[in-house]
Formats: C-alpha cells, structure tokens, sequence
C-alpha cells in the first residue's frame, strides 16, 4: 500500500531537515515538521477522561507521572503503564504519543492510563537511568494499584519506539529478577535490536525516496545507541531487548509501521517470542511511517492502531506471576 495520502502530500515540507541523531533542528526546521504533522481535522480528547498529575519516587529523584481514569467506571479497571518515544533524547507528557494515546487508551478499553516522564539520555543521562525511572513507575503502580482501583491482575505495560523499548527492557529486568510482570507487554514501532535488521526489498524503494529527517539510517542509529548506552558493543540485555532471553515474556501485541526503518525490528521481535512459545500478534499500520502515533485519530489508520492496543486492556483477565513459558521442543 503506498503512503497514506495525506501524509505523502506534505512530506515535500520536510526536505532538507537533518536526520535523527545528527543535532537538534533550528527553529524553521521545527516549523516545518510541525506543519508536516497537522492532521486532516480538528481533534478533541475524549470527554470523559479525567487527567491529573502525579510524582513517583525513583532511584535518580522524582519521576513525573501523568494518570488519566475514565469517569463513571466501576469496579476494578485494567491499567497501563505508558512511555512516549523520541530517541531517548526527547519528548515528554504533552507530546501526542504520551497525551492523546494515553487519553484515547483510557476511553476505548476503560482503563487507568498511567504515562511516564522517564529522564532523557541528555546531559550525562545515559543507561540505565532511564529503565531504572520505568521500572520505579511500575512498581509504583502496582503497589498502589488497590488505592488507584485497578485490578493488579490486569496491569500492562507498554510504549512507542524508545519508549516501546524502555517497555520491554523492563520486562527483561523483571523477568531476570522474579519480578511480578505485566499482564501484557503493548509495542508500538519498536527499536529492539542492533544493527536494526534489513527492511525488505520493496519497502526499501519506498524509504529510499523519503526525506532524511523520517529516516533512521545506520549512522544515526548508532549515535542514538551511543548516546543512550555509551558504547555499541558488550551490550547489556535490557539495551536492546531482541537480544535478551525472552521465554517468560507476557503475551505481546506489536504495533508495526509499514514506511518504516525499525519495522524489520518489530517484526523480527515478533519471530523470537514466537519461539519461545510467548503468544505475541502484530499489526501493520498499512501507509504509516515511524511514530504514527504521534498524530491523532483523525488518521483513520492511528484509531485503527489505538483499537488494537485498548482490545488488549480489554481482555479478560490473566496471570502475572513470574512463570517462564516452556520453549518448544
């Protein structure tokens, strides 16, 4: 499927723009890619989320966190702990990746949204402080989950591209520690192994003729690992979770853009749970590119992309006990 119409006609916009990893665009660059991001229509959040701000005590200091509950909801609520993207370098809690999925997760599977303000990998921040602030909020959040009246048996965890990374090396940390994991692990367009492996052939002609500032080319990759984990070799487990023993993972839902440098990842990620008999299921955003979620539902294919992550929190209710699955024979 080619490129969603009314993306393409404004990709023209980001032509010029530096690659990730290559330095912060100036202010004419960052006009330019908030231009390319507006949507076809006004969007409202849902009304019936009621949003506040919260603090979780963490190894590093205070780590913001964002709630967001639906009104009117009974009973225990199913819960998801939530981490935006943004190369380990950028974003926070009002991006549309953190704010409007957050809210719209909340509304569609009528569950307490947690989202976290995990520190960036800028000024001397680098691994593993980041995983260490994701992981304070889950603890946070499963220890308070009585008084937050969420069902402690329904507890997910989740994020896009770094964030969707920060998700999973927590996994691996807990799975490592006899930690008490999450109901389900919810993957958006994640960066999990390095190198990042090959795009096919055809997606590759597509992403040849992109604007460098949407692409994730091996150069800038690797600046971006260097600059969140310090080095690119002897890499710890959590780093990159693709390269991690996954057997005991929760049941696993990957988000997976089809324009996109790190969708081979995703996919890849998808094969190794597989393995290791984790139920896992993929969705591919048909004509999206990297960070799709960062726009709003007024794409019909990002509220397609949000129904397949609130069906999740939906579902009924599983076991969180810390029990390796039993790879196949």
């Amino acid at each position: 499927m080619p490129i969603d119409p009314h993306i393409a006609e404004r990709i023209h916009l980001l032509e010029g723009i530096p690659d990730w990893g290559s330095g912060r665009t100036d202010a004419e660059h960052a006009a330019a890619f908030a231009e390319f991001a507006v949507d076809p229509e006004p969007y409202d959040l849902p009304a019936d989320i009621e949003i506040g701000d919260d603090v979780v005590a963490g190894p590093h200091g205070p780590i913001p966190v964002r709630v967001y509950r639906p009104s009117g909801a009974t009973g225990r609520l199913p819960a998801l702990l939530w981490n935006h993207g943004g190369g380990f370098v950028g974003g926070d809690l009002d991006m549309n990746e953190s704010h409007v999925t957050s809210a719209e997760l909340a509304h569609r599977a009528q569950a307490l949204v947690v989202a976290v303000d995990y520190r960036l990998a800028n000024d001397g921040v680098q691994y593993p402080v980041p995983v260490d602030d994701v992981e304070a909020a889950w603890l946070w959040l499963m220890s308070n989950a009585p008084a937050l009246g969420v069902d402690a048996r329904r507890i997910a965890i989740g994020g896009a591209s770094a964030g969707a990374n920060l998700a999973a090396a927590t996994v691996v940390r807990l799975v490592a520690t006899g930690g008490i994991l999450p109901s389900r692990l919810l993957l958006a367009y994640p960066a999990l192994h390095f190198p990042f492996p090959a795009l096919p052939d055809e997606v590759q002609a597509v992403m040849a003729t992109l604007p460098s500032m949407i692409r994730f080319h091996p150069e800038g990759s690797r600046r971006m690992l260097l600059n969140y984990a310090g080095t690119s070799v002897d890499l710890p487990p959590e780093v990159m979770p693709g390269h991690a023993p996954l057997a005991g993972f929760p049941a696993t839902r990957i988000l997976i853009s089809e324009f996109d440098d790190f969708r081979p990842s995703g996919e890849l990620f998808a094969e190794q749970l597989a393995e290791v008999a984790v139920p896992v299921e993929t969705r591919l955003a048909t004509g999206m590119l990297h960070g799709h979620l960062n726009r709003t539902p007024t794409l019909p294919e990002v509220s397609r992309s949000l129904d397949f992550f609130a069906e999740a929190l939906s579902e009924t209710t599983r076991s969180v006990r810390n029990t390796p699955a039993t790879p196949p024979h």
